[in-house]
């Protein structure tokens, strides 16, 4: 049985040439990428020890193998912090057996109060399963028309992946998709992302499942929007952790002088006011 950790292991060693790492080209073979006993090389590990890595044979390898495999990957250091992680979680699975409850849903009263005065900015408080937990008017007017706050409880993540209007609302769905699909691995626990998945997949069927499995870290550029209005925006996200309660507190900004005029024309439609969602 596979795990996280040998999962984005394996993913990684197929998204290499070996080219780039200076290895000769040893002719056509089955599968793309860096051949296992290549990447063992690199790191000063057995090609058996790395097989079983890959395979979930082995969930508790050691700080150092860690820190050798990324150096044989060349990860970046958002992609060695998500190999940690998935060393973490991966050492813990067999350990834990109880289920625990969902990701809270409610949001601080001090955390509602910061979003009160970020009016009439574009912001929301989210988890890493995309719930839409409380947002600003503002975050209201360039999503209205979408879809996305429709409900009792708004979801991120099921949007982009069940509603066919998320793919004309972010022009850059894609990578939208990516990035919710990798932010489910840094939720709360792995029996939470379980949790939203035994919901989701069903629904969002093979491609959110192959999202998900391939751990591809996200760059996270400016949020590419294209209003039902006809309004088209750019905005550059800034994000504040809530380590506390497992939520993030993310404000959008205009890009240019064209999406602050659009987002100025977009208040002045009927709108709502800041609303909790729990």
């Amino acid at each position: 049985m596979s795990t996280p950790l040998g999962d984005f292991i394996r993913a990684k060693r197929d998204s290499i040439q070996p080219a780039s790492l200076g290895l000769p080209d040893r002719g056509r073979r089955r599968s793309p990428g860096l051949r296992r006993s290549d990447l063992a090389t690199r790191a000063g590990i057995s090609v058996e020890y790395l097989t079983r890595m890959e395979q979930g044979r082995d969930r508790n390898p050691s700080v150092a193998v860690m820190n050798a495999l990324a150096d044989a990957l060349s990860l970046d250091p958002s992609e060695r912090n998500h190999l940690r992680y998935l060393a973490k979680i991966t050492g813990g699975e067999c350990a834990a057996h109880a289920r625990p409850a969902p990701p809270r849903r409610d949001v601080r009263p001090t955390v509602l109060k910061t979003l009160r005065l970020l009016e009439p900015g574009i912001a929301m408080v989210t988890n890493r399963l995309g719930d839409v937990l409380a947002h600003t008017s503002g975050y209201e007017s360039v999503t209205s028309g979408t879809g996305l706050l429709d409900g009792d409880n708004p979801n991120l993540t099921r949007f982009v992946f069940t509603d066919s209007r998320a793919r004309t609302f972010f022009a850059d769905w894609d990578d939208i998709a990516d990035e919710q699909a990798f932010d489910l691995w840094l939720g709360p626990s792995v029996e939470n992302t379980e949790w939203l998945t035994a919901e989701l997949a069903p629904l969002a069927g093979p491609d959110f499942t192959r999202r998900m499995n391939r751990h591809l870290v996200p760059q996270r550029g400016v949020l590419r929007l294209n209003h039902p209005s006809g309004c088209q925006l750019q905005l550059i996200r800034e994000t504040l952790e809530l380590p506390s309660d497992a939520q993030q507190l993310v404000v959008l900004l205009p890009a240019d002088e064209e999406t602050a005029q659009a987002v100025d024309q977009l208040r002045h439609r009927p709108q709502g006011r800041l609303r909790a969602i729990s």
